[in-house]
């Protein structure tokens, strides 16, 4: 099996499944995918969530926030960093925080030979600081990156992300691009995001000093996980709140936008590529409550084909395509129990393939 194929990062070099200015191709039929070795790979009894990954010089990489005082946002919160040779066992490499601020959302890029790790962080205090008190415009981005997976430089801040939720990132024609929620204008009298919020496209040129290319949103813009195809046409699943996400497209300068509702809720989505079909997985919402799903993209059109086992607090998925229809998916969920009976958040890890009749 061909390994390192960096389904969530990478430039994708594909054809088939694309057609014109981001269009994507309507498929009659979906192969069947078979989920096994499904797998804990982290709890410390703390909140742990918000992963993602990536493959980098041999190696798989692993990545999420832990914070012993839970989901919101909190000054003990830090950011986790494993490896693995397998993707069976895992050491941690680096565990990083800043100070006075909750260090959360990591992702991955491979960009300039480097492996960096994003993080947004709310500014928190010495202390957890009161859901009244959250100010998006209070918000900065930092990251850490090593070029050999062993040592780590920073966290250093981001020049150019005070003011913005940075999310999830990629890379194409030696330029680096994040997503970066903020309120229009940074209004400053709304408090926590406030009630007029764009969804911008960071671009830079060293992946530290960031300026805004362009805008996925104009209004309700919130976590969006993006794709470049070959000639630049960039492609995003955007979450819109607890409303239906978009589908948003553009071209080079991106300046003029496509933006198309989808037919479900998509909390903390990722957008890639699998072989030659797109995955758009997250959180979405079912009858038994709030589940992480991966669906086929078939045009706008999105066809589940694998619910991963999860439940409450869950989502924000991580992939890698290994290569002939195997796959590595992580995710967060709280759907299980420790030895006491109470609920815990951890990380998880399952192998997902294509099967071929």
């Amino acid at each position: 099996m061909r390994r390192g194929f960096l389904g969530s990062l990478c430039i994708l070099c594909f054809t088939s499944c694309v057609f014109a200015q981001g269009e994507i191709a309507i498929r009659a039929e979906d192969p069947e995918v078979q989920m096994k070795n499904v797998r804990r790979v982290f709890h410390n009894g703390e909140h742990n969530a918000f992963t993602d990954l990536a493959f980098f010089k041999d190696k798989y990489y692993l990545t999420f926030r832990s914070c012993p005082d839970g989901h919101m946002v909190h000054p003990s919160a830090s950011i986790i960093v494993l490896s693995s040779a397998d993707a069976e066992s895992w050491e941690k490499v680096n565990q990083f925080s800043v100070p006075l601020r909750d260090t959360r959302d990591p992702h991955f890029l491979v960009f300039q030979e480097k492996l960096f790790i994003y993080t947004g962080t709310w500014y928190s205090g010495e202390s957890t600081i009161a859901i009244k008190d959250y100010d998006l415009n209070l918000h900065l981005g930092y990251a850490v990156c090593t070029n050999d997976g062993v040592n780590w430089d920073g966290p250093v801040m981001l020049e150019g992300t005070f003011g913005h939720y940075i999310w999830r990132a990629n890379q194409f024609g030696g330029k680096a691009y994040l997503c970066g929620r903020r309120k229009h204008q940074f209004d400053v009298r709304p408090r926590g995001e406030g009630p007029d919020v764009e969804s911008a496209m960071l671009e830079s040129d060293d992946g530290l000093t960031w300026r805004t290319a362009g805008l996925f949103q104009e209004e309700s813009g919130d976590e969006t996980a993006f794709q470049f195809l070959p000639n630049g046409d960039v492609i995003g699943i955007g979450r819109r709140g607890r409303s239906p996400a978009q589908m948003v497209r553009s071209s080079p300068p991106y300046q003029d936008w496509k933006r198309d509702d989808l037919d479900r809720y998509i909390g903390g989505p990722m957008l890639t590529q699998w072989g030659d079909r797109w995955v758009v997985g997250g959180r979405r919402n079912t009858e038994s409550g709030p589940r992480t799903s991966l669906c086929w993209l078939s045009g706008t059109d999105l066809r589940e084909f694998v619910q991963l086992p999860s439940g409450g607090d869950n989502s924000y998925p991580g992939f890698i395509d290994l290569g002939d229809g195997h796959a590595l998916v992580s995710w967060y969920s709280s759907h299980e129990r420790d030895a006491a009976g109470k609920l815990i958040t951890a990380i998880y890890l399952a192998d997902l393939e294509i099967r071929v009749d």
